[in-house]
């Protein structure tokens, strides 16, 4: 078992929740990552916080946000935005830094 099986194992055993399908708008597309990079969602909204599950640059499940990018007093690349990423095992809850997400359609 690879790593990355192993930290979605640990996040599902975390965060039992089955997925449910999304369509329209709400949903964010990950930018600002390098190829064969990832986007670590955290548990906090903090770069010390724990990684919930790190999404690939190319992004293989559906990123929704839940909520407004915080604080508002800071620039908004550097607000921390809660999310649900949902996948073929489940969904996960975390935040991520506004800067390595933009708007686009659910599918």
């Amino acid at each position: 078992m690879n790593s990355k099986s192993i930290m979605i194992a640990l996040a599902l055993i975390t965060f039992p929740i089955s997925a449910q399908a999304t369509t329209g708008p709400g949903c964010l597309r990950v930018v600002n990552v390098a190829a064969g990079d990832a986007l670590n969602v955290r548990a906090k909204p903090s770069a010390q916080s724990r990684i919930v599950i790190s999404i690939p640059a190319n992004n293989y499940g559906v990123l929704a946000l839940k909520g407004e990018c915080g604080p508002k007093t800071i620039p908004w690349g550097q607000r921390w935005c809660p999310i649900s990423y949902s996948y073929e095992d489940g969904i996960l809850h975390g935040f991520v830094k506004a800067r390595f997400v933009r708007d686009q359609e659910c599918p």
